[in-house]
């Protein structure tokens, strides 16, 4: 079992940084492959980032250059830098993780074994 909390979210300006951050529990972490993902209002949620257990990444295409995912096993945790943040980035990010040993990373929900509870991302114009 693997529980997953995230933390950073917050109200920032357009143009603004914030970073997100999803601890975990267990000791097999390490094996594991961490994304991101995010559900606006109204709309479907969608596939932001992954990190395989060897550290190789992907990105949607609407936040590649702008956001960056990164991962330290020694402390459970993988992050989301968000950078030049747009209004249309508001929504509830969560992170997700499959595994152990994971050879991709799915861009689709279903195939994640454990989800965060989300955190806010507010984009003011």
């Amino acid at each position: 079992q693997m529980q997953l909390v995230e933390s950073g979210g917050g109200l920032v300006q357009a143009g603004g940084s914030l970073r997100l951050s999803c601890a975990a529990s267990g000791r097999t972490f390490a094996t594991y492959t961490m994304a991101w993902f995010r559900q606006a209002p109204g709309k479907a949620r969608e596939f932001v980032a992954g990190i395989l257990w060897r550290n190789n990444t992907h990105y949607a295409d609407s936040v590649k250059g702008r956001f960056t995912v990164s991962r330290d096993n020694a402390k459970n945790t993988v992050y989301l830098q968000m950078n030049s943040l747009k209004p249309e980035d508001t929504a509830v990010y969560s992170c997700a993780a499959v595994g152990p040993f994971s050879s991709t990373w799915y861009i689709e929900a279903r195939f994640y074994n454990y989800w965060g509870q989300g955190t806010q991302v507010t984009v003011s114009s």
